[in-house]
């Protein structure tokens, strides 16, 4: 019976949204998302690369093996 009610007033307010005429807040557009996240990913290539650089040049200072 409890499950009957909670679909009959799910369905109730459901309908009711749908017949409200004022503007819903439908949240922010995805462009700015979108734009973050793509600035975030360069941001990240860019740390990537100063990163790799910086262990190349690490490495390189690392004398060769010596033969036995």
């Amino acid at each position: 019976m409890a499950l009957l009610s909670y679909l009959y007033a799910s369905a109730l307010r459901r309908i009711d949204e749908l017949r409200r005429t004022d503007p819903a807040d439908r949240g922010d557009s995805p462009v700015p998302t979108a734009i973050i996240i793509a600035g975030l990913a360069v941001l990240a290539a860019g740390i990537l690369a100063v990163a790799a650089t910086a262990i190349d040049g690490w490495t390189a200072l690392i004398p060769p093996a010596v033969a036995p």
